[in-house]
């Protein structure tokens, strides 16, 4: 199991909005894309809030395969939406993870 995970600082005055987005619009656009079985959309904890919240949302894929085919096929366009909607009111890293047993 691969774990897809984009953690994002959003800055206080778009808080409110930028969650509803993500759990309106664009959660739901990356779940279409049939790359990913599952999500966990949170709040980061103990982290400075002086400038904005943090929050993370992993997204769970079989494989490493479908991992790829959302990045080569989808990401680019929902990444631009972002950039178009919220601009620099948020930053954003991204880091890929794998179950270990």
């Amino acid at each position: 199991m691969i774990i897809y995970n984009v953690t994002t600082h959003v800055q206080h005055t778009i808080h409110h909005n930028w969650v509803k987005w993500m759990q309106e619009k664009h959660i739901p656009e990356v779940m279409a894309t049939g790359c990913f079985t599952k999500f966990h959309f949170v709040r980061v904890l103990d982290t400075d809030e002086t400038e904005g919240i943090t929050y993370a949302v992993q997204y769970f894929a079989e494989s490493k395969a479908n991992y790829n085919r959302y990045i080569e096929i989808y990401a680019g366009v929902l990444r631009a939406d972002a950039q178009e909607t919220w601009g620099h009111q948020t930053i954003g890293f991204r880091s890929l993870m794998e179950f270990v047993n």
